[in-house]
């Protein structure tokens, strides 16, 4: 069985017992979330729309982090003109534990 969630702008294929950084949430570790914006869910069929209004998917807060830091550099030839600039986005790592369809 598993369930397609949708938080922070981005869509994820979950199952029971995954572990998924997802954008960063408020909430503490050891917390537990509630994703309730489910697009489908299968389990002997693939249900989606009006089959899965009030289809939930609960998970546990293991942490906060932030991932790789990325390099942006910006370059314009001739005029020596170049900029370095680094991001790490934060995350909140979430271990998939129900799936309510």
């Amino acid at each position: 069985m598993y369930a397609i969630i949708a938080t922070g702008g981005k869509q994820y294929k979950v199952s029971e017992g995954d572990i998924i950084k997802v954008e960063k949430l408020g909430v503490e570790s050891g917390e537990t979330v509630t994703f309730d914006q489910v697009l489908a869910v299968s389990n002997e069929g693939l249900k989606v729309g009006s089959d899965v209004a009030g289809a939930t998917v609960t998970a546990s807060v293991l942490g906060n982090g932030k991932h790789k830091k990325v390099i942006v550099y910006k370059y314009k030839r001739k005029t020596g003109y170049h900029k370095k600039n680094g991001h790490r986005q934060q995350y909140t790592a979430v271990k998939i534990e129900k799936i309510n369809a």
